[in-house]
Parts: C-alpha cells; structure tokens; sequence
C-alpha cells in the first residue's frame, strides 16, 4: 500500500480508502448493503491489516448506523486513534423537519456533535460537506466549518459533489478571510464517467486539491460480474440500484478492452479498472465499498499492480471522452503561444 499527501496538508492517506456504505442496512441505504457490527469488524481489520489508514463514512448513511458501526469496529479492534484517518460528511436530510438538512450553521454544529458521539471519537479527521447548498450563503458555511476547526472537533474539511465554480468560489473566500480552505474533492470518478477530467481536475491540480473518488467501479458495473447480452447477476448493488447513470454500450467497449488484460494477470476486472485509477497522478485516494473480505482484498490488491504503459494507452483511448468545447478551442490556440507554433490566416 502506497500512501499521498492530502490536498496541501501534511496527512498521508492510504491510496485505497474504505468506504462504509455497506455498514447498516436502514432506510433507502439498506439497497447498498446490510453489513452487521461483526461483519463490518472483519473488513475494517482486513483493511488496516491490508495498510489502508483511511476510512469514509457519513451521517447519512443507513440513517447514522454507518458511523456507529464503523465507530464500534475500530474501538473493538483497539486501532489506535493516531493511525486512522477518518473521514465523514454533512449536509444530507437526517430528519422531516425544515432544519435536518443543508449547511447551514445550525445543522453542521448539530451535525458535528451527533457524529462525533457515534463515531466514539474527540475529532473527525475529515468532514466533508455531501453536496452544495443553494440556499445558505458559503460564507455560513465556512465560518462555521473554520469553528468547528478551531474547536478541535476536526482536522481538515472536503467537500463533495461540488461544480467547478462552486469549488473555485469556496476557495477564493476562504482566502479572503483566511479560514481554512477545504483540501479535497470527493467525486465520482471512473472508467465509465470521466466527466471529472473537463473541468474538475484541471482546477485540482491547479488548486493542489486531493481527488477522492467515489464509486470508482461505476456501481460494479465494472467488477466483471457484468457483460454484454447477459442477465445481471443475481446480489449484485446495480441489478437493484441502477447508480450511477452510465452509458452502457460504451462501458460494455471498455470492459471488452479490460477482459483480456485482466486474463494477462489472472486477475479481476474490478482490479484492472482501480489500477487504471491509481496510475492517475491526481488521484489520492479511490473509495472502495465491499460486502465480502474476498472482495475487500481482491481490490486493496490493484494497489500492488502496475499496467504497463501500453495497457493503460489501450484503456485510456476506448474510455476517452470526446473534447468539448472550450477545450478544443483551448488546445487549438495554445498551439500558437508554443516556438514554432502557427496560426491560420486572417
């Protein structure tokens, strides 16, 4: 296991996170997984064992039991608190009435405590906002997340699901009033949705933003248990929760690419696509969801595999998104600004 830096912090974190998910099994998350305390025990140590040190959950997952099991797996374990980097979020709808969700001040310091309870914690490594709010101002928002920073209750802030603008927007006013600025970007990302690389990672990079990606096997759609002119496997999350949307004959291109390379290394599907991943220099760290141990180590083992540059040239061209204006206009004047470069007649 490999490990990168968060955004500009000094935190390593390891390149495979374990996302929590599956702990649970209340309210509309009980469809991604029903993982009991002694299950979600086994992968957690699976994990630390395998030399993941970072774990995501959030308030909203299964209603809160996400967060309180994986808070009592890591206590029964005895991990030490130092060599765990945890990571959870705030925002989504937690109850009915008009206050139980958004960024407001109000929920994210009613936010904080609750999850810090269930966590059996003092502080969140990372608190992460799920999405954007288009009702509370940001400067709300990141006064108070800077509060709860300077109250000890968390390390470092992220955000989630964010715009381009959005994400420039947050940054340049946390500048302004110098509060803390949040350090990564949690998106989806995968072979089946590069969308991320038109706006969002340019400005990742530029910004010295870590890239965290969600459901970076595209719901299992990539695991290799699905294939063209074939019935979905019977318990498998996308038979049931067809997320996130995809462009299914141009990811069943990529997986007839994937086959015969994951065939050359006796390997899965699902390690070659988050090999692929970790080979992108701005990714830190892929979020990864399992309901087996035999799951959980078969993708902790696409840390320890490097495609040769010949693959990944494979990869890249059947999974390329089509360049978009501006992008092209972008590339096509930058030609002129380079010695030698040429420029059409007026």
């Amino acid at each position: 296991m490999q490990y990168r830096l968060l955004g500009r912090t000094g935190l390593y974190v390891s390149e495979i996170c374990l996302g929590t998910m599956t702990f649970g099994g209340a309210g509309f998350w009980k469809v991604i997984g029903e993982l009991d305390i002694d299950a979600a025990t086994e992968l957690v140590k699976t994990a630390f064992d395998g030399g993941v040190n970072f774990f995501d959950t959030a308030d909203v997952y299964s209603e809160g039991q996400s967060e309180a099991i994986l808070g009592k797996a890591l206590v029964e374990l005895g991990l030490p608190r130092d060599e765990v980097v945890i990571a959870t979020k705030v925002r989504e709808r937690l109850g009915n009435t008009p206050n139980q969700v958004g960024l407001s001040r109000h929920h994210i310091l009613n936010g904080i405590d609750r999850s810090l309870k269930r966590l059996q914690v003092e502080y969140i490594d990372l608190y992460q906002v799920h999405g954007f709010d288009p009702l509370t101002p940001i400067e709300e928002t990141l006064s108070t997340l800077n509060d709860v920073i300077a109250a000890g209750k968390v390390r470092y802030i992220g955000l989630c699901n964010f715009s381009a603008w959005q994400i420039m927007k947050a940054l340049a006013i946390a500048d302004k009033y110098q509060w803390h600025r949040f350090e990564s970007v949690q998106a989806y990302y995968s072979l089946a949705g590069r969308d991320l690389e038109r706006e969002i990672i340019p400005l990742a990079q530029d910004q010295q933003l870590s890239i965290l990606p969600w459901s970076p096997l595209a719901g299992g759609l990539l695991s290799g248990k699905f294939q063209r002119q074939k019935d979905n496997p019977t318990g498998a999350r996308r038979t049931s929760f067809d997320f996130p949307p995809v462009d299914l004959e141009r990811t069943y291109k990529i997986i007839d690419v994937l086959q015969p390379i994951a065939q050359s290394y006796n390997c899965s599907v699902a390690r070659i696509s988050l090999a692929w991943l970790l080979s992108r220099s701005y990714v830190t760290s892929a979020i990864v969801g399992a309901k087996s141990v035999e799951q959980l180590r078969d993708n902790l083992m696409a840390a320890e595999l490097t495609l040769t540059d010949d693959e990944l040239a494979a990869i890249d061209e059947v999974s390329r998104l089509p360049v978009e204006y501006p992008q092209w206009m972008l590339n096509y004047q930058a030609q002129e600004r380079s010695p030698g470069g040429s420029r059409p007649p007026s």
